[in-house]
């Protein structure tokens, strides 16, 4: 993921440096869209007292990607397509910078190893399960997602 970097850099370092690349490029949509997440960043890390370790990064990176996805959800609801547009544009500038997520073959096999590791056989578990399951999956898939699988998992 770090392709482009000679040298590991954080996330924030990433994006201020595309968005130095985006305005020289005279690529408005883009330096804006960097500018509101670096403004995120900042915010947080000014929150924090300090600077963000890579979790509380991408802590900010999923938020901010939810409130892009819940925007362009409200405006096709409402009818303003390119708005939508617009905002599901944010949504996938954002996700470049967000771990590549699990496929669900990987997630299952995931999970089916959890629930034999924790011995657990119904859903009253789960909350084992999910515990030494989350660190493994790293934020690299949607806790709502694990937590469905799991459920599923254990009621069958």
């Amino acid at each position: 993921q770090r392709g482009r970097y000679p040298f590991p850099v954080t996330i924030t370092e990433r994006i201020q440096a595309d968005s130095v690349a985006a305005a020289k490029a005279r690529d408005k949509q883009r330096l804006g869209a960097l500018r509101l997440v670096l403004d995120a960043l900042n915010k947080e890390s000014k929150a924090a007292r300090g600077e963000l370790d890579e979790a509380g990064e991408l802590a900010v990176l999923k938020r901010e990607r939810k409130r892009r996805a819940e925007a362009a959800e409200a405006y096709r609801s409402g009818g303003r397509p390119e708005l939508a547009e617009a905002e599901e544009a944010e949504a996938a500038l954002i996700d470049e910078y967000l771990p590549e997520q699990l496929s669900d073959e990987e997630l299952e096999g995931l999970v089916t190893t959890a629930v034999e590791e924790s011995g657990a056989e119904s859903a009253k578990e789960m909350g084992n399960v999910m515990a030494a399951l989350m660190p493994k999956v790293g934020g690299r898939a949607d806790g709502k997602r694990v937590s469905e699988l799991v459920r599923q998992r254990l009621e069958a």
